[in-house]
Parts: C-alpha cells; sequence; structure tokens
C-alpha cells in the first residue's frame, strides 16, 4: 500500500502540563488508562531508568499541539492512531527513525523512512458492559444501536478529534456501504444514532465503561479483554455482523525535540521482545505476531469472528479525514 500526505490543518493547541525539564523524555498521548501504557511506562522506568511524563490528549489534540509547538518542540515521541501518523509526517512535525525489527513491519504500516511505524493493533467493535444493560440484548449489530430500546447506553469518542472516534465512524460507514470517499451511509447512521443520545467524550472513557456510564462504546478489542480479564468486569466485545475495520496504531520521533537520543532508546524498547510482549499482555495484538503468548490468543473471540474485521488502505481513510470532519461538524453535531 502506497502511502499518500495530505495537508493537515487543525485548530488551537491543548498545552502540555508539566515541565520539560524534569523529563528524561516526554511523550505526547500515553496515557496510562489506554492500551495499558501505565505498564510500559513503568517497564521503561525500571529497565531503561528514563522518566517518561504521559498526558491525555487524544490524536488529534496531540497533532495539533506538535503543530503548535513546532517552533519550540516540548514532546519527544508522540503516539497516534494511524490517520494521524500521516497527517504528522505531512504537518512537517516528525522526524525519520528506523527503530529495531523495523523490517518484520509490513509496509503500508510505516513510513519508508521511519518517520511513523506501527507497535500494535485493534479491531473496533463494542465494549459492552452486560451488567449496565438493565436487561437490554447485547447489541449484535451496527443497526441493533438505533433501536429504542438503547436510548441513553451507547457512547462514542468524537470522531471529529479521537483517533478511535474516527475509525469507529469509518468502521460503520464501510460496513454500511460507504467509502471512504462517500461518507453519506456513515454520516446518516450517526443522525440516526443521535435520537438515542449517544454520549460523545472527547477523551478515553474506559473507566466510565467499567462504572456502567457508558453501558456500550464503540472502542476496541483490547480495551474489552482488558476490562473482563484484568478488571473483572462482566463485559464482552462485539464484533458487529455488517462488519468492522482492523486499526493500527504508530509512534514518532517529535522533529526538534529535546532529548532525541533517550527519545530513540524509547522507541526501540516499544519493538523490543519485552515491548511487544507488554502490548500481547495488555491484549493489544504486537506488530510482531511473534510476541503475542498463544494463551493471549486464547482469550480473544474466535477467529471465525474476526473475519470480518478488514485492513484497509489507511491513507484512503486519512485522505478522507477532513471530509468526514466538515460533514460530521454540519450534520451531526
Amino acid at each position: 500500500m502506497k502511502v499518500k500526505s495530505l495537508l493537515a490543518g487543525f485548530a488551537a493547541a491543548v498545552a502540555f502540563a508539566g515541565p520539560a525539564a524534569a523529563a528524561d523524555a516526554i511523550c505526547y498521548n500515553c496515557p496510562p488508562e489506554w492500551a495499558d501504557w501505565g505498564t510500559m511506562l513503568k517497564a521503561i522506568k525500571a529497565d531503561l531508568k528514563l522518566d517518561v511524563p504521559h498526558d491525555n490528549k487524544n490524536s488529534g489534540q496531540t497533532l495539533s499541539t506538535l503543530i503548535a509547538d513546532k517552533a519550540n518542540p516540548v514532546a519527544d515521541i508522540a503516539y497516534f492512531g494511524v490517520t494521524f501518523g500521516i497527517k504528522a509526517g505531512e504537518a512537517g512535525v516528525i522526524a525519520p527513525y528506523i527503530p529495531k525489527y523495523f523490517n518484520e513491519i509490513p509496509d503500508g504500516l510505516k513510513a519508508p523512512d521511519g518517520s511513523w511505524f506501527t507497535i500494535h493493533y485493534g479491531t473496533i467493535g463494542f465494549f459492552v458492559n452486560v451488567d449496565a444493560l438493565r436487561g437490554v440484548p447485547v447489541p449484535k449489530s451496527w443497526k441493533d444501536l438505533l433501536k429504542p430500546e438503547y436510548a441513553g447506553l451507547v457512547g462514542y469518542l468524537d470522531p471529529t478529534s479521537a483517533a478511535v472516534g474516527y475509525a469507529a465512524a469509518t468502521a460503520a460507514n464501510l460496513a454500511l456501504g460507504g467509502t471512504t470517499s462517500d461518507w453519506g451511509p456513515g454520516i446518516k447512521y450517526f443522525k440516526d444514532l443521535k435520537k438515542n443520545r449517544p454520549i460523545v467524550p472527547l477523551q478515553t472513557s474506559y473507566a466510565r465503561v467499567l462504572s456502567g456510564e457508558i453501558p456500550i462504546m464503540f472502542d476496541y478489542d483490547f480495551n474489552t479483554l482488558r476490562a473482563k480479564y484484568k478488571d473483572k468486569c462482566n463485559c464482552v466485545f462485539v464484533i458487529p455482523q455488517e462488519g468492522t475495520i482492523v486499526l493500527p496504531y504508530v509512534m514518532s520521533l517529535v522533529k526538534g525535540g529535546p532529548h532525541p537520543e533517550n527519545a530513540k532508546k524509547v522507541l526501540d524498547y516499544l519493538m523490543s521482545d519485552k515491548g511487544q510482549a507488554i502490548w500481547a499482555n495488555a491484549y493489544l495484538r504486537p506488530i510482531r505476531a511473534s510476541a503475542m503468548p498463544p494463551d493471549v490468543a486464547a482469550r480473544f473471540p474466535p477467529a471465525e469472528e474476526y473475519k470480518r474485521a478488514k485492513v484497509i488502505d489507511y491513507a484512503k481513510m486519512e485522505a478522507g479525514q477532513n471530509a468526514f470532519r466538515d460533514l460530521y461538524q454540519k450534520e451531526v453535531r
């Protein structure tokens, strides 16, 4: 797959909280409650003796801040959903770096110069807290959620900013007959879903699903499995009957960041055997497939169900992002 670069444009920055001088390497968008970055950051501290302060930005906010900080960068590394990594490359805010095991990353899941590269990926579906459904059946499809009985039970992250939000919108649109250049089915779906009063946070809402505040969240398999096996939630992951997509998450070295050598050590660690195993134990699919333990793989939904989850052309997904954002803001928000 050939990666296309397109012009990025985002609104005002969200300032990073915390002094750069106190850090060994600063990461934008590595919140401990998401994708088990908490375990990863502790492992980096233990094994590399590096402090890596985190924040709670989403992918869009991370890109906005990098653009605003371009003349005097604060961050050293950044974590994005793949489409935002592509945009960051076009915006000129990330730098080439070839980490260890770069050759094991499939083409199309990395920039050829290493300015962004996949570290793990997940599948979009429904993260369902069964106990919070109050007797309503576990949904099986995108269209199920339009039924009146699901009013007030559904949430999704803002698709104009958060990578998982845009991924869910893309998944729904493609599953319902749209394309990355035709957002009609997806926009109609979100307009119809609005009648059921969905909850639309800007940032990670894992805790709100655990508490039952948001019983059904458009989210990844890895968050659901973490909730089920680590936080003992009566949760299930649903791969919608109409289909869904797989979405990679990528890392980048920030151009002109204050601690480049430490940053490179961190990026190498994320791709190492130990680093990839941390992702696997958090139920993310590591980009190095050899790092997935068989006992962890057995906890995922059946392979037959994953046949409904498609790898797509992420450059085309990125190319359609601004058009979707404009339509969503005009017709849904």
